[in-house]
């Protein structure tokens, strides 16, 4: 497959979630009575990588949950006639 463009190069991505990271720190005012939801599929995977910055900033683990909106999408239709929902990991 040929690359049309690259937007982000791998340190890049890093750099905006640790961003993210700060960020989010930023507004709750630290890691206390935080945690992250993530959408399942790639939601989820951010979700984890900026809750694994947090930890390295504030050294303390925070609990990631996983949301799926299967039967949400407006694109359903599209996916297949009997989607799989997954369960929902709060």
């Amino acid at each position: 497959m040929k690359e049309k463009a690259k937007i982000l190069d791998k340190d890049t991505i890093n750099r905006a979630l640790m961003r993210i990271a700060h960020e989010i720190l930023e507004k709750n005012k630290g890691s206390k009575n935080l945690c992250l939801i993530g959408i399942r599929n790639r939601g989820a995977y951010i979700a984890r990588r900026i809750a694994d910055c947090i930890e390295n900033i504030e050294k303390e683990k925070i609990p990631v949950g996983v949301l799926d909106i299967t039967l949400y999408r407006d694109d359903l239709s599209l996916i297949a006639a009997q989607p799989v929902v997954h369960k929902t990991e709060i």
